[in-house]
């Protein structure tokens, strides 16, 4: 798939820029994860976009001299300024996509908002960096279509800061909907944009539950041992990750078929797949849900992200969804989140 140029806005809307407020969604049903990865190589990734999802406004004013940035994060209440070329780390990588996109020179504060919280394993971060990119550009005169959206932020994440990140917590963020992303080598992949019946879409939105597992998602040494193993058995590493790819495959046929059965049955496979990468990448807690789930005849359950402690766990549950979040919500730290899909990526809320 050839890249994606930025489109210039019109003199109309440069007038316009000052500030913008913009938002992306977040991910779930994410079957596939890990094999949109460097040492996959190759994969395959069906996710479903869900909101509302985390929200940055940008101000710019046009001041002679150096630029400055006042950053303010309403999840941890903190308030800070930074030259751009100068950035403290506290943010990484929105102080990485402020270097790559914001004015040169000028006044720049950013407010980053989210309704769910940090570490829940739903492709925050990748949607943070979109939606701020997404507002930067529109101040700089702007608009990249959605495949060089999601190619920026990964780069953001991986050449500016030097971290390992699959593709498709980007392309969600970008793309909104149903889709089904091909790592043809990574990180180069291709999106082909589901088109779920609309009944079924009422459905899923009735039925699915997102449950928050009540502690911040941080499994770096699990990850790290994984990809250890994988790195050093190549043959192994694509045996254990076939099943996740083909899970993919599976639940993109099942949505674009309406058939939630066989949706569930992808997201049952897409989990025992991830557990028999690491037995700590389902962890107690999720476990405790699933059997909670299957309880209460939940058609499937998906551990989001790449697993492991913390996080939050999906579950699809037509009929008792209702008895399902108030038992959910009765164990330890759990807490179901309000997301619902979201076809629409990322967007411009305002601007001015």
């Amino acid at each position: 798939m050839g890249r994606d140029e930025p489109r210039a806005l019109s003199a109309r809307q440069t007038a316009q820029m000052p500030w913008a407020r913009a938002t992306a969604p977040l991910r779930v049903l994410d079957a596939g994860g890990w094999t949109d990865t460097w040492f996959a190589g190759t994969g395959t990734v069906c996710h479903l976009a869900v909101g509302p999802g985390p929200e940055v406004t940008a101000r710019w004013s046009p001041k002679a001299g150096p630029g400055l940035v006042a950053v303010e994060v309403a999840a941890t209440g903190e308030v800070y300024a930074f030259e751009p070329n100068l950035p403290p780390g506290r943010h990484p990588l929105l102080e990485a996509v402020v270097a790559r996109l914001a004015p040169l020179e000028g006044h720049l504060d950013l407010q980053v908002s989210s309704p769910v919280p940090p570490g829940s394993s739903l492709g925050t971060s990748a949607a943070v960096v979109v939606a701020a990119a997404r507002a930067l550009e529109h101040i700089s005169g702007l608009s990249s279509p959605p495949a060089e959206l999601a190619r920026l932020a990964h780069r953001v994440e991986t050449e500016d800061l030097g971290r390992q990140s699959g593709v498709q917590d980007q392309v969600a963020a970008a793309f909104g909907g149903a889709n089904l992303v091909r790592v043809t080598a990574y990180p180069e992949f291709e999106v082909e944009q589901l088109k779920v019946p609309e009944g079924t879409l009422g459905i899923l939105q009735e039925s699915l539950l997102t449950v928050y597992l009540g502690a911040f998602h941080d499994s770096d040494q699990v990850h790290r041992d994984v990809i250890a193993r994988l790195e050093t058995s190549p043959v192994d590493a694509q045996e254990l990750l076939e099943p996740l790819r083909q899970a993919a495959a599976q639940a993109a046929l099942a949505l674009g078929a309406g058939d939630l059965e066989a949706l569930g049955a992808a997201m049952q496979a897409n989990t025992e797949a991830q557990a028999g990468l690491h037995q700590e990448l389902v962890s107690e807690a999720a476990w405790a849900v699933i059997d909670l789930a299957r309880s209460c005849g939940a058609l499937g359950w998906k551990v989001n992200g790449a697993g492991g402690p913390g996080g939050t766990v999906t579950l699809v549950c037509p009929g008792s969804v209702d008895l399902l979040a108030k038992r959910v919500s009765e164990l330890p730290g759990a807490r179901p989140l309000a997301l619902s899909p979201q076809m629409q990526g990322a967007a411009l809320l305002d601007a001015g």
